[in-house]
């Protein structure tokens, strides 16, 4: 299950020149910041484990509540970006970003991989919807499965660190989360066939995602 009510959820490629800076800002300096920020939990950073799998990058905050989203410590962090920040984010490529309370969450623990699924949906499917993601959880070796709907104002509220970037692309509005032992063990969840019979509606984004880094908050960290 996810640690907390709500996430941060990052999509995004890196300019090939600003891959080792983007590395090292965001293992030493910006995961570090943002899983101190109060009421953040953890922290966790994958790369694309296929070649069909865009943009490479995916990155997620899990944090107590959305109000801990909406406060003034994350706030402030946003509107005073270091010069580190300004640096890495200059390469960053088709940026989509997400506030978004969780709607569902289910499963024993993380996984090594990570299906990220975009699309949209109105609340008149969410029951369906949450039935699809209890039954994904089931499903072999599968770890968790998670369902999402973004917060329009939240997530597109621009602050200094986004200002003046043409990278970033529209929030996406509903989107789930399966995470798994190995990549064949998501390749049957959530089908495009249930996920439109649950009224959800395309284009649907699909991506698979290994974990390469995680920050928790702990007395070393």
């Amino acid at each position: 299950m996810l640690a907390g009510e709500a996430v941060v959820a990052i999509w995004n490629g890196i300019a090939p020149e600003g891959r080792d800076e983007f590395y090292a800002w965001h293992l030493h300096e910006h995961m570090p910041e943002r899983v101190g920020i109060p009421g953040f939990l953890r922290g966790r950073r994958y790369v694309a484990a296929t070649a069909d799998t865009q943009p490479e990058f995916f990155t997620l905050y899990e944090a107590d509540t959305l109000q801990v989203l909406q406060g003034s410590d994350y706030a402030g962090r946003l509107n005073a970006p270091t010069p580190g920040t300004r640096s890495a984010t200059r390469h960053f490529r088709d940026t989509a970003r997400a506030l978004a309370p969780v709607l569902e969450s289910r499963g024993p623990g993380l996984g090594g991989m990570l299906l990220t699924l975009r699309f949209d949906a109105t609340s008149a499917g969410l029951s369906a919807l949450r039935g699809l993601i209890q039954r994904a959880a089931d499903a072999p070796r599968v770890c968790g499965a998670h369902l999402l709907v973004a917060d329009d104002a939240a997530s597109g509220a621009r602050t200094a660190e986004s200002a003046g970037r043409r990278d970033i692309q529209a929030p996406p509005t509903w989107f789930a989360l399966v995470e798994g032992t190995d990549a064949e063990a998501l390749a049957a969840v959530l089908p495009e066939t249930a996920l439109t019979a649950a009224g959800a509606a395309g284009p649907f984004h699909r991506g698979v995602y290994r974990l390469e880094y995680m920050r928790t908050k702990t007395a070393f960290a």
